[in-house]
């Protein structure tokens, strides 16, 4: 915090792939805005859904009512993610809030009290809320808030399944551990459990690893699954608890046996916010999307194969548009006291790329807008950044 410094990264203007700050220069958003933008800054499209809707309902609450854009839009996340239920937050911290709260009551509700324990991958992020935090697993976000967390295993650990409410899992990419790629056999047992399956999707949906959904490449069929970040395009905040029928059945019955789920929030499925996801996920099909990072895979695989030669390089590993490349801090100086890391992230600002390092990990998350002149810019400006 003592050397941020706003005046060198304060941004006042964004336009499709590119962010602008307020010294006028134009900067190549090489992380989406931490992993939120897919078609691009400001796109008409969604833009213009934005306005529209603002013009007829700015908000009205899902808590006791709905309104057709939160309808909408639940029933084209069914569509594409193959669950049946959608119960709308703001962020994907209380997306995956909601589902361990959820995870918790059905259990109650179906006669199965006991299941309470949650089990994650080894290294794994969920958000930074207490229950987020519980099951997360990287020291440095958690250590020091103990007193709020509660006790969590690790997949592979010994576990009496039996006492599983949940497994939580980030499919195929673990983002916050520093773009880490996880071998698809780390999710085989999941098809055999009993437990729930929690698929958290906030960092790898909608297209980030070139499908939809991270989860599809694995085969997984998971009883929730928690979206947000790019679910509005990156424009605006909304998240969401994909929930299956069964889950929500057990929710349902007379008022009095107060079996629902007392748990809501005062923006969650905002008109315009719902509007602008709406756009979103049209877009994918307007623009082709999905087939445009195929057709990126050839120039990412041709710029990192050049990386992994460079004795500053430690480890380049990517899934789809999701690629985090590891720098070797005894190779990169460090300067003015910082990481290797934020060294080479302030080089690349200065050559017109902004990221942002996960400790000695150089993020390259662009927007599934990019092209591949854009990749092979950032490619060749951070070659010559680490061969300096």
């Amino acid at each position: 915090m003592a050397q941020f410094s706003a005046p060198t990264r304060t941004f006042v203007r964004a336009e499709g792939n590119y962010l602008f700050d307020a010294r006028g220069q134009r900067l190549f958003d090489a992380i989406s805005s931490v992993w939120t933008i897919v078609h691009g800054h400001c796109h008409p499209r969604i833009t213009g859904a934005i306005a529209a809707q603002a013009r007829l309902l700015d908000h009205s609450t899902l808590l006791g009512a709905t309104h057709p854009r939160a309808e909408e839009l639940a029933e084209r996340l069914c569509a594409i993610t193959g669950l049946q239920r959608a119960f709308f937050a703001s962020d994907g911290a209380s997306a995956v809030e909601a589902s361990l709260k959820i995870a918790l009551q059905y259990w109650q509700a179906v006669g199965q009290a006991w299941r309470t324990r949650f089990v994650h991958l080894v290294d794994a992020y969920h958000g930074d809320t207490a229950g987020a935090m519980s099951v997360s697993d990287i020291a440095r976000f958690k250590a020091r808030f103990s007193a709020i967390t509660f006790e969590t295993r690790c997949l592979g650990e010994a576990v009496d399944e039996t006492e599983v409410a949940a497994f939580i899992v980030e499919p195929v990419v673990q983002a916050a551990s520093g773009m880490r790629t996880v071998p698809a056999e780390k999710y085989e047992s999941l098809q055999r459990r009993s437990a729930l399956l929690i698929v958290d999707e906030i960092a790898t949906g909608f297209g980030r690893t070139g499908t939809m959904f991270a989860s599809e490449r694995l085969g997984l069929q998971p009883d929730m699954m928690c979206l947000g970040k790019s679910i509005t395009g990156g424009a605006l905040p909304l998240s969401v608890t994909m929930v299956s029928e069964r889950l929500y059945d057990a929710f349902l019955g007379a008022s009095e046996a107060h079996k629902q789920l007392f748990h809501g929030h005062s923006y969650a499925g905002n008109p315009i916010a719902c509007a602008a996801a709406l756009a979103n996920i049209e877009l994918f099909e307007q623009e082709r999307s999905l087939e445009h990072v195929t057709g990126l895979v050839p120039a990412l695989h041709a710029g990192f194969d050049a990386f992994r030669a460079l004795p500053a390089v430690r480890d380049v590993r990517s899934a789809g548009l999701m690629c985090g490349i590891e720098i070797d801090p005894h190779r990169v100086r460090a300067q003015d006291a910082r990481t290797a890391g934020w060294s080479v992230a302030d080089a690349l600002y200065d050559r017109g790329y902004f990221t942002r390092p996960i400790g000695d990990v150089v993020q390259f998350v662009p927007p599934l807008s990019t092209n591949a002149m854009e990749i092979n810019g950032f490619c060749g400006a951070l070659r010559e950044v680490v061969s300096g």
